[in-house]
């Protein structure tokens, strides 16, 4: 089986699994999402939705986490990890959306990669969820995934990974096939200890059929 024709089987097979896969991040309007996904690094969604709707609460606007003091932003998301590095990149994140693009995410990875702390899994989350545009999101999930089925091979670097699935997944599947990933790497086929004998894609994987 070619490595195309295997992803549109992966595809179909997870659809069926998964059909309502969404992002596991909550948030309302696509400033948010980008403030989710960078206070997401090293700590749990779980976490980073209990701490958000603090930070919204007190700064509820682009505008007002722009103007806000990053000491004051840093205190309420240090339970997230590296609290000083995330409030300091919130902080220039939004001030550049409300200076320079009037309170709006911009809707190009050209653009959204100049956003500091938004890299290219960032940007794509945004093109794909908020925009509705083609997107592949190499998360950690996905990464490890896709080299275990035989998607790619031995590939561990996001943009490589990314830069091989555009090859074989068609530009509309991607972003829901990211998803998917993300819920079937958290319910079967879990880092460490997968569950071949519960996965849908046992027959298909190359892991799996070596189990």
């Amino acid at each position: 089986m070619t490595k195309k024709k295997l992803a549109l089987e992966v595809i179909d097979r997870l659809k069926k699994e998964y059909p309502d896969s969404n992002c596991t991040l909550a948030y309302d309007k696509a400033w948010q999402l980008l403030v989710s996904v960078r206070l997401a690094a090293q700590c749990t969604d779980k976490r980073v939705d209990m701490i958000t709707p603090i930070l919204y609460e007190k700064f509820p606007s682009v505008e007002a986490l722009a103007n806000a003091p990053v000491e004051e932003i840093e205190e309420i998301v240090r339970p997230c990890g590296l609290g000083n590095s995330k409030a300091r990149d919130i902080s220039a994140c939004m001030k550049m959306i409300h200076y320079e693009y009037k309170d709006q995410v911009p809707d190009t990875m050209e653009e959204l990669l100049k956003l500091p702390g938004v890299g290219r899994k960032s940007a794509n989350l945004v093109l794909g969820d908020v925009y509705g545009k083609p997107a592949i999101v190499t998360d950690t999930h996905c990464i490890r995934l896709c080299n275990l089925i035989g998607l790619v091979d031995n590939i561990k670097e996001p943009s490589k990974v990314e830069k091989e699935l555009w090859k074989i997944v068609p530009p509309e599947e991607g972003n829901g096939l990211c998803h998917r990933f993300v819920d079937h790497g958290r319910a079967v086929c879990i880092a460490r200890r997968p569950n071949c004998s519960a996965c849908c894609l046992k027959d298909i994987c190359k892991y799996g059929k070596t189990q």
